[in-house]
């Protein structure tokens, strides 16, 4: 399959939308389809043991001559097709990434345990605010659908030393501005358990492919939810890093004045602790940063009688589905189960609504300053018609914006960090749901909508996550219960300033003690 004919394909697939989109209107005749042709298929996918590995496995058996790099890749792609209904993949670099695996498959022992931890190990980048020179980074966005990069990120850099083969970039709804991943440029990503419903958003693509079992783990990042909301949506393990701990460079060194963090989504701890301990430290230029730690260690570290403060408000007002309260009281039971003490939490002395406003006008600044960035490259300025409804509407007003109102944006987040390390001095972590309501049906966050009606559900994604990014704190959602209807609904943990070691040696602990690694999404095999 070469990438011509995957670009050929994504066109026929976008060109079918209509279509697709009537036989989801209709009822589960999509979802039955796609679960005949994963039952059909399943038999004739290579390396039928491949979806049981993750990425620290899969490496040993490389290292091992148990298998070749090429073979795994293959596994790989062969998954990306057999289960393109997901509609994961934006920008292919199948053919790259082949190159890259013929070079590994012929290593003997000796070539093989002299390469790096990760070496040939199949992954993809997120589709948005990363750049892999002389590929397409289109920010989901029809303006940048021919953005050529001319270098590598910093973390991308750390990725291919650590011997990773990315072989493709994974959907992101537009400039990452919405809980769901759908875009006019690359259509629906649909969700692995309901295909009628999203992943979550904005690395929504990411997290689709892993619970498809298309990869075990895949990069990510998050700037107000945009790792643990689809995580919690797709059953999966994520976790937002502190501000500054994960680069962002060379080109800029925070994102939206530090809301914005690179990471992983996973299926299991130990490769978020591995890509994590592989990629983490300062940059040329950086300045503010937490201290480093030993990740991996951390796993092997049972915590004991941790002090957790429960909180499930929703500080918009909005209120909490009666599923994803459950969620985080079921948490809190397990916890204290495992010997932690855990006790009610109000955070009413945040200044939320001042939070949440200077988070607007950041994110919205932020964009318009790429967009601005791309008008200079390509010398000419921007249509409408190539942004979505509301992203336009957004660096209209952005474009109103003072430097005074931006100051205090980040006033309202330092603040935010004050008030939530005062709590941190008293609390070792503090849990609750990560998203307030349950995945929601695809179109009920899309871009390319009234405006409040987008507020009804934007209210109900992010007001547990979103805090910390203001706050630049860490917090991680970890896959503990299912709803109902068997929609994955995770639980957050969010700890002081550099206490990543503290949520992965927790987290640890809890899959262990609550395993989620074998439940897979029913209609994908």
């Amino acid at each position: 399959m070469t990438e011509q004919a995957v670009a050929q394909g994504r066109r026929d697939f976008l060109k079918a939308g209509a279509v697709l989109g009537g036989a989801a209107a209709g009822g589960l005749g999509l979802a039955g389809s796609a679960a005949a042709a994963n039952a059909a298929n399943a038999a004739a996918l290579p390396l039928p043991d491949y979806e049981s590995w993750d990425a620290t496995e899969i490496a040993r058996l490389i290292r091992r001559g148990d298998l070749r790099p090429g073979e795994v890749l293959e596994a790989a792609l062969a998954r990306v097709e057999a289960r393109s209904v997901i509609n994961a993949v934006a920008v292919p670099h199948f053919d790259l990434a082949r190159a890259q695996a013929q070079v590994l498959d012929g290593a003997g022992k000796a070539e093989r345990e002299a390469r790096p931890a990760l070496s040939g190990v199949p992954f993809a980048l997120k589709d948005l605010g990363v750049a892999l020179e002389g590929t397409v980074t289109t920010n989901g966005c029809a303006f940048f659908k021919d953005a050529v990069a001319d270098h590598d990120s910093t973390l991308v850099q750390r990725y291919r030393a650590a011997g990773l083969n990315i072989f493709a970039k994974l959907t992101s709804p537009e400039f990452g501005q919405t809980a769901t991943t759908e875009s006019r440029l690359f259509g629906k990503t649909r969700n692995p358990w309901n295909l009628e419903h999203s992943t979550g958003g904005s690395s929504g693509g990411s997290a689709a492919a892993i619970a498809a079992g298309v990869l075990p783990v895949a990069h990510a990042s998050d700037g107000g939810g945009s790792i643990r909301i689809p995580a919690s949506h797709c059953g999966l393990f994520g976790l937002k890093p502190s501000r500054g701990l994960i680069p962002m460079g060379p080109r800029a060194l925070e994102g939206w004045l530090g809301l914005s963090a690179h990471n992983v989504i996973s299926r299991s701890v130990r490769d978020t602790a591995l890509l994590m301990q592989l990629s983490q430290g300062p940059e040329a230029g950086t300045r503010t940063a937490p201290p480093t730690s030993d990740l991996l260690a951390a796993l092997a570290q049972t915590p004991r009688g941790l002090r957790i403060g429960l909180f499930v408000d929703n500080l918009f007002g909005a209120g909490v589905h009666a599923e994803c309260l459950e969620a985080a009281n079921k948490a809190a039971t397990l916890c204290a189960g495992l010997g932690h003490h855990v006790e009610p939490l109000s955070l009413a002395a945040l200044p939320f609504l001042e939070m949440a406003g200077g988070m607007g006008i950041v994110t919205a600044s932020g964009m318009l300053h790429s967009v601005r960035a791309r008008e200079k490259a390509l010398g000419r300025a921007a249509r409408e018609d190539e942004f979505e409804p509301l992203d336009w509407r957004s660096m209209e007003k952005a474009r109103t914006y003072t430097a005074e109102q931006v100051l205090g944006a980040r006033a309202a987040f330092d603040q935010a960090g004050r008030v939530l390390d005062e709590v941190f001095s008293r609390y070792d972590l503090i849990l609750s749901p990560t998203t307030a309501a349950l995945p929601p049906k695809l179109g009920d966050l899309s871009l390319d909508q009234p405006f409040e009606s987008f507020v009804q559900h934007a209210i109900l994604a992010s007001p547990f996550t979103s805090m910390f990014n203001i706050s630049g704190l860490p917090a991680m959602s970890v896959p503990l219960h299912w709803s109902a209807d068997g929609l994955p609904i995770g639980v957050q943990f969010a700890a002081p300033y550099g206490g990543e070691a503290r949520l992965i040696a927790l987290a640890a602990q809890l899959e262990q003690a609550a395993p989620w690694a074998d439940r897979r999404p029913p209609r994908l095999g």
